[in-house]
């Protein structure tokens, strides 16, 4: 497992992936990442001691993830990443978040005592099929609702089901909307979700010009940040 990475293409940054408690919901029907998440404190800490002390502060900006929300991490990592960032210099740090903890971001910011850009799985701004399809329990109507709380949502698409329109949908909705965001070619894994490889085809062909666009990250592997298994 690669916990750690420095990203220089878009948005240049050291990227660690730690471990965190069970997430708060566990139940989106495409995702098996939560294998990596702990309840050992002893693990956690010695895991995120050990990735953290990689970080070297040379872009200024740190992004943080965990199978889960930033929230899930142990307070004393959380306090760890704190003393990171004043001593590497920390300009800027990533999180993510359920949209569950939406209310709790201001205390994150806070706490961490510098600009947070917060990241949210959205999967899709279709209600139906993020509700009843990826079982997503984020049950926001408008993409203005996600915006007054969220800077970066991560979207997936090439998922059976999804249709082209939906998919020109969502981009449509994260340009308009969002200054950053990430799109997510979705791979299949152990879950009942399969990718749609004929819509992975067209989707790489149409949107081939987003690779270029400095707002908007495409990852069509889970391990393209460098991080992961």
């Amino acid at each position: 497992m690669e916990r750690y990475n420095l990203i220089t293409k878009k948005n240049p940054r050291e990227i660690v992936l730690l471990k965190g408690r069970p997430c708060i919901w566990g139940k989106c029907s495409f995702c098996d990442y939560i294998s990596d998440n702990s309840n050992d404190e002893a693990e956690m800490a010695n895991v995120n001691s050990q990735v953290l002390s990689r970080v070297s502060g040379r872009t200024g900006v740190l992004e943080v993830i965990n199978s889960g929300s930033c929230f899930e991490l142990p307070k004393n990592t959380l306090v760890l990443i704190r003393q990171i960032i004043k001593e590497k210099n920390i300009r800027r740090l990533f999180l993510e978040s359920h949209w569950i903890y939406r209310h709790r971001l201001q205390k994150m910011r806070e706490f961490m005592g510098v600009p947070i850009t917060f990241k949210i799985g959205v999967e899709t701004f279709d209600y139906n099929f993020r509700e009843k399809v990826l079982n997503k329990h984020a049950p926001f109507r408008t993409p203005e609702e996600v915006a007054s709380y969220f800077d970066s949502p991560c979207m997936m698409v090439c998922i059976k089901g999804q249709t082209k329109e939906m998919i020109d949908r969502d981009i449509r909705i994260l340009k308009k909307y969002f200054r950053l965001g990430t799109v997510n070619v979705f791979n299949n894994n152990s879950t009942a979700i399969r990718q749609d490889p004929k819509l992975a085809e067209w989707f790489k062909e149409k949107y081939a010009y987003l690779n270029e666009d400095p707002s908007l990250e495409i990852l069509y592997r889970n391990t393209d940040f460098g991080v992961g298994d």
